[in-house]
């Protein structure tokens, strides 16, 4: 089995900076592409940003120059800087990767979700 652990969610006010972690564990052999992703109250899942092994990124337009994704490949570990929230940002954020176990592929993986809360 793969798990993912988020961490880092809370309350913020607006402008301010909260830092996300997911860590993956069990029986992995590789973690192929990681993301974060979000779903606000009444609103579908949405993608806010993903990150290749190699380090390559994509955000959606609404946090472009605001979040920035990070990984340890190492730690099997990704981060997501949130910086400038706003109430808009509010939302259970969502840690997902791409898994390869020793058996072979594996398949996409979701974590438990964490809150952000951004006062305005």
């Amino acid at each position: 089995q793969v798990q993912l652990v988020e961490s880092g969610g809370g309350l913020v006010q607006a402008g301010g900076s909260l830092r996300l972690s997911c860590k993956a564990s069990g029986t992995i052999f590789s973690i192929n592409n990681m993301g974060w992703y979000r779903q606000a109250p009444g609103k579908q899942r949405e993608l806010v940003a993903t990150i290749t092994t190699g380090g390559s990124t994509n955000y959606a337009d609404s946090v472009k120059g605001r979040f920035t994704i990070s990984r340890d490949n190492a730690k099997n570990t990704v981060y997501l800087q949130m910086n400038s929230l706003k109430p808009e940002d509010t939302a259970v954020y969502y840690c997902n990767a791409e898994a390869y176990r020793y058996t072979g592929y594996s398949g996409y993986y979701w974590g438990q979700g964490t809150q952000v809360t951004v006062s305005s």
